[in-house]
């Protein structure tokens, strides 16, 4: 009688998020021995970079946020699953995650966390209800929505004061991002819908970049930052630097200066992107670990990127600290590489029988920092290198295009940009009233949902 023994089960390994860290982390294992499991509470990967594009209509949405599943189809050891990830469990190894009321517990043996981050308010979160930030597809889209819907409203009031209020735009926070909106809300403006109103010249729009910080882009030195405000005060951009934002409402917003005073400016379009926080996935792993979060929520880990007293959980990207390193794509994708390495290395060895080998530290190649400010101009930092202007701006433009995923989109985003930025037509201008309420309302029904639930709980309790 034979004696028939199934083969040993392969080497799990689930991946929290499919933002770079963990697309790269994943692709980086195509050929190891391994059983991923991606989960993500978005069908995409998104290219957070270019999200302010999809905001001001150059780019669509589909363009820089293909389907994480048809990326992965053809990688034959990597699943996708749909969920948002509630529960990690260090000692049990698993991963539950929900997704419509269905909950799923995944067993893993080596975890890469890289959930990415989300807007930060500063303790202030009721200003988001009228200030949205710019970190998901929504994100973007409501805003579409709400900067051509000014215009909109802007054609159709008779009101002098309530036009110029429509036609004040607002972007809080002038790091790349924030440098990246004001000046494309401004090229908008000044460019591509010049001759589109009846009623009104959109040159006469007026754009505000506010920052509580004493210069724009810091991370890019004195130098770049100057340059980057010069060019955008050139473009028509009011860059206000030592401005804390202190309230925001529908109709405007208050802010102090450095010298303590308050003033008020009138608008009906705000954007936040003024900060970021860990996904709160963080706080419950340093609470499992022992380790240290930073102000951010970000995890402090070990030089190989794993948490403190568990050399199987790698956190890379936005949630891990280590060095002082920068919330930034290369990061996130240095991070999952580096981790897909050190994992595959593990699982040959033991395959083989031999000794795990020694993990060399985590080291980060800073290939330098990019922003771009308008059409044709842009600022650099490359090797210690400082560059402006055009050549700047084709440098930022060639990154950015490698980045992108899947040949086809490479192509659209790159026709679009010849559209928009050698000519004035931007093509993703279509918006909807949905787009600009959808986020608001679900967030008053969630409310609703939980003081019903709270009232037959106290119902319940009292009978």
């Amino acid at each position: 009688m034979s004696n028939h023994q199934s083969p040993p089960a392969r080497h799990r390994v689930v991946v929290i998020g499919s933002g770079f860290g963990g697309l790269f982390a994943t692709k980086a294992l195509r050929r190891a021995d391994v059983d991923i499991t991606v989960i993500d509470r978005t069908t995409h990967h998104l290219f957070q970079p270019l999200l302010y594009q999809v905001a001001t209509g150059i780019l669509s949405e589909g363009e820089i946020a293909p389907s994480t599943r048809m990326i992965l189809k053809d990688q034959a050891n990597a699943a996708v699953r749909l969920g948002d990830v509630t529960t990690i469990d260090l000692t049990e190894r698993t991963v539950t995650s929900e997704h419509l009321g269905q909950t799923t517990v995944t067993g893993y043996d080596s975890l890469i966390v890289s959930a990415g981050a989300q807007q930060s308010y500063f303790g202030n979160d009721h200003f988001a209800e009228h200030a949205p930030g710019m970190k998901t597809i929504d994100d973007a889209l409501e805003l579409r929505g709400r900067i051509l819907g000014a215009f909109e409203q802007a054609e159709v009031t008779t009101d002098p004061q309530e036009r110029a209020r429509l036609l004040t735009f607002v972007v809080v926070g002038a790091g790349p991002t924030g440098v990246e909106m004001a000046g494309q809300i401004a090229e908008l403006a000044h460019r591509t819908l010049v001759g589109a109103y009846s009623n009104f010249d959109p040159r006469d729009a007026r754009i505000v970049l506010l920052d509580a910080a004493s210069a724009v882009l810091p991370p890019f030195g004195d130098n770049l930052g100057s340059e980057a405000a010069e060019t955008l005060e050139k473009l028509g951009v009011e860059v206000r630097l030592g401005a804390s934002v202190t309230d925001v409402d529908a109709g405007g917003l208050t802010v102090r200066d450095a010298d303590g005073t308050e003033h008020r400016i009138e608008s009906v379009c705000k954007v936040w992107s003024a900060g970021v926080a860990a996904s709160p996935l963080g706080r419950r792993l340093a609470e499992q670990s022992g380790a240290d979060i930073d102000r951010a929520g970000r995890v402090a880990v070990d030089e190989d990127l794993t948490l403190p007293g568990n050399p199987n959980v790698f956190v890379v990207g936005d949630m891990m600290s280590r060095d002082r390193l920068p919330g930034v794509a290369q990061v996130a994708i240095q991070g999952g590489r580096y981790a897909a390495k050190q994992i595959a290395a593990e699982v040959t060895a033991a395959a083989k029988g031999r000794p795990v080998p020694e993990r060399t530290p985590f080291r980060y190649r800073d290939k330098g920092s990019m922003a771009t400010i308008c059409r044709f101009n842009a600022v650099a930092e490359i090797g210690g290198l400082e560059v402006t202007g055009f050549l700047a701006w084709i440098m930022w433009l060639a990154v950015h295009v490698v980045y992108v995923v899947g040949f086809r989109s490479r192509l659209a985003t790159l026709l679009s940009w010849a559209w928009t930025f050698l000519g004035t037509w931007r093509g993703q201008l279509t918006n909807t009233h949905q787009q600009i309420t959808a986020r608001n309302a679900i967030a008053q029904l969630h409310y609703l949902e939980r003081r019903i639930e709270d009232t037959e709980a106290d119902v319940a309790r009292a009978s």
